[in-house]
């Protein structure tokens, strides 16, 4: 019998999540021992692709974050763009639950970052790190509460997932962005043309896709826009629906194929390469530093409080249901795992800040936001909410 997509989704996202811990877990072993040399060695390692006087150059670090999550950002665009022409963000009433509680999942932690650090200034342009969910991360707690949770809550998450990774995206083309080159912005601009002929000619080969693609990615890597971005460009062109042909689309194809690939590969590498926070020297005064607490802050506070007050306020002016079968307080631990927001958070972190000597800070603020998060999640969900559902 052939599994429903979306328990497909969850079951590759919730698989992948456990992988992705063990490599943060292993990270931090690197970093605190006597790894650390050759770990930090390895993601400065330059790795480059010369074609006669034409090249890029990089330490594998920005490789990875550049370009292996340029790969995951392609993902979440053929994964957004397939819930909203046919999928649980379809219609105005499908979305609207999802929508408002992500809306107020990314307007809350933002300000409570803003209220920690609004004495400092130099810190203010981390807003965004506690705005986004790691569904890997989120799921994979949902799924060792088995049948605990209702599976409305887990579409409901998965909804919200994908919303905040739409919110993320736009936050980063729109305030973290570097000098344009118009030159290289054109040649992109060149290549997505050339995706919409294919797109238009009904090409169904995902290879001239991925062939351009890497074009665009060239092309927005020196363009000053991330070129993670690239990626939910292409995916968006890619056909998600031909006549007569209803499961063995392109975009489900992409998706299907690339998805294992991103869960068990491309995140836990990603996860290993930034995850690393050195220990020594770490004292209740680095804990307490702005950055951190804000990051801390915005993902356990925030999170929480602004995606229930806005599926409250969403429920109680009729603008949307609360999920079947979930109760208030099932509703409230999920609440609690929107604020694991360890690869978007990381991600944009490093993009707010590249100065190495914030890393460290950074890094701890999301590791203790999503790991608190998750923590009374879970003991939400499995002591409390189970006997208020019954």
């Amino acid at each position: 019998m052939r599994m429903n997509p979306i328990r497909q989704f969850l079951q590759l996202e919730s698989s992948g999540g456990v992988l992705l811990l063990l490599a943060a877990v292993l990270a931090m072993i690197c970093s605190n021992s006597a790894l650390a040399p050759f770990y930090q060695g390895f993601l400065d390692l330059p790795f480059g692709v010369t074609l006669g006087p034409l090249g890029l150059v990089k330490p594998l670090l920005l490789w990875i974050n550049d370009g292996l999550m340029a790969v995951f950002f392609f993902l979440v665009g053929l994964e957004i763009k397939r819930e909203v022409l046919g999928g649980e963000l379809s219609s105005p009433a499908q979305a609207s639950l999802p929508g408002i509680a992500a809306l107020g999942g990314m307007a809350a932690p933002a300000l409570v970052y803003f209220l920690v650090n609004r004495e400092s200034p130099e810190y203010l342009s981390g807003w965004a790190i506690p705005a986004a969910t790691d569904i890997a991360f989120a799921l994979a707690v949902l799924t060792l509460l088995g049948n605990r949770v209702p599976p409305s809550l887990k579409i409901f998450l998965l909804a919200l997932a994908i919303i905040d990774d739409l919110g993320a995206i736009i936050i980063i083309a729109i305030f973290y962005t570097a000098d344009l080159s118009l030159l290289s912005l054109s040649l992109a601009g060149i290549g997505m043309l050339g995706l919409l002929i294919l797109n238009r000619a009904r090409v169904t080969r995902i290879t001239p896709y991925v062939l351009i693609g890497i074009f665009i990615w060239v092309c927005v890597l020196k363009s000053g826009v991330h070129a993670t971005l690239a990626g939910v460009a292409v995916a968006f062109f890619v056909p998600f629906k031909l006549p007569g042909d209803s499961e063995a689309t392109p975009l489900r194809r992409a998706e299907h194929g690339l998805h294992p690939w991103v869960s068990f590969g491309v995140m836990p590498i990603f996860a290993f390469a930034n995850a690393g926070v050195s220990l020594d020297g770490l004292s209740l005064q680095s804990l307490a530093h702005p950055l951190t607490l804000g990051i801390a802050a915005g993902l356990f506070i925030g999170k929480q409080v602004g995606v229930l007050a806005a599926v409250a306020l969403g429920v109680l002016l009729r603008l949307c249901r609360r999920p079947s079968g979930a109760s208030w307080s099932q509703l409230y631990g999920v609440a609690l795992l929107t604020g694991i927001g360890f690869t978007m958070s990381l991600f944009i972190g490093g993009l707010a800040f590249p100065d190495p000597a914030l890393a460290a800070e950074v890094r701890l603020g999301v590791l203790g936001g999503s790991g608190l998060s998750a923590v009374c999640g879970y003991l939400m969900l499995r002591f409390f909410a189970r006997a208020e559902s019954a």
